[in-house]
């Protein structure tokens, strides 16, 4: 059986899919787990997102990994990715991030545990209580998988929650898919007639009213995390009549090595026009320009949508993590 020790490693899961004359029907999949409950598991298969219910599962056991990315990769692009969403009120735990942006988005108000936090476990996550405490926040703890496994099995005897499973996907640049000339990808071209894309250095107040559309709101705290960057755009698409509809950030971080791609949004009356994949090829380019070699980015697994679009691009993923959330 698994465990919770096995979120973020390879499995293989045998599922009863049917009954023929009595018989039940086998289907395998094999993928990585990146959410296990009493209800269900999910899986990241090669083909999108899976999700059994408990009920459905026959069999199921972890195996050894294919080609993963070693420990200092993960811990490199999570800095990176730290640099590009930077939370203005920051401390240390050893070598464990603690921050936060007045509750704006998990990224900026958890601890990520990577290195050495310079105590024992238990004690290091006590600390992390305290501080979060302090700062009249709850404990959250960003678990990039099976890095921080050790850290998730803490949490799990502590009864901890957990929100659904983010991948971050990674891709070479330039990015290995874009549409034909005229569909848009490009800062000077169109995804439909007439569009225009402009990335500049900071978000225009419509750009904001979109982002805070999203995202429940815009403190002071999140103009930071947006824009207490070295290398930042914003892009701008803009229907034939001025109008804005859809955005995107880019960042370069990691000295110079990595594009964060954040907030690529379309307004609902422009979907299905390319348009996110307009606003992904521009701040591409740019961030191309600027010497970056890869672009990466971070998206819930639930969102199909979005996994299908970044898969059409290029994009593969890099690791997992989990957002825990300490209990009330």
């Amino acid at each position: 059986m698994l465990r919770q020790q096995d979120v973020g490693h390879r499995i293989v899961v045998r599922r009863i899919v049917g009954i023929r004359e009595g018989r039940p029907l086998f289907s395998d999949a094999l993928g990585e787990l990146v959410e296990l409950s009493e209800t269900h598991l999910t899986l990241a298969t090669a083909q999108g997102p899976l999700r059994v219910p408990v009920t459905q599962v026959h069999r199921a056991k972890r195996v050894p990994p294919t080609r993963r990315p070693t420990a200092a990769a993960v811990v490199a692009l999570e800095r990176a990715a730290d640099e590009a969403w930077p939370a203005p009120t920051r401390d240390r735990l050893g070598d464990w991030l603690l921050r936060t942006a007045d509750g704006w988005t998990g990224r900026a108000n958890s601890a990520l545990p990577i290195g050495d936090p310079d105590r024992p476990l238990p004690a290091a996550v006590d600390a992390v209580e305290r501080w979060y405490a302090a700062h009249g926040q709850p404990a959250m703890i960003n678990t990039p998988l099976p890095l921080a496994a050790p850290v998730g099995a803490e949490l799990d005897d502590r009864g901890w929650g957990s929100r659904p499973p983010t991948l971050v996907q990674t891709a070479p640049l330039p990015l290995a898919a874009r549409p034909a000339a005229g569909a848009g990808i490009a800062a000077t071209g169109s995804a439909a007639a007439g569009t225009s894309i402009e990335l500049v250095a900071a978000p225009s107040d419509a750009w904001l009213a979109v982002a805070a559309g999203r995202k429940g709101g815009l403190p002071d705290a999140a103009r930071h995390v947006l824009t207490a960057v070295d290398e930042v755009r914003f892009a701008h698409a803009y229907a034939a009549d001025g109008t804005l509809v859809a955005i995107g950030r880019g960042t370069v971080t990691g000295q110079g090595r990595w594009l964060g791609l954040s907030l690529i949004e379309v307004l609902p009356a422009a979907r299905r026009q390319g348009l996110a994949q307009a606003v992904i090829a521009a701040l591409a380019d740019w961030g191309a320009a600027l010497g970056a070699t890869h672009a990466f980015l971070q998206v819930e697994q639930r969102n199909t949508a979005a996994v299908a679009l970044y898969q059409r691009l290029g994009f593969t993923t890099h690791h997992t993590y989990l957002t825990r959330v300490a209990p009330h």
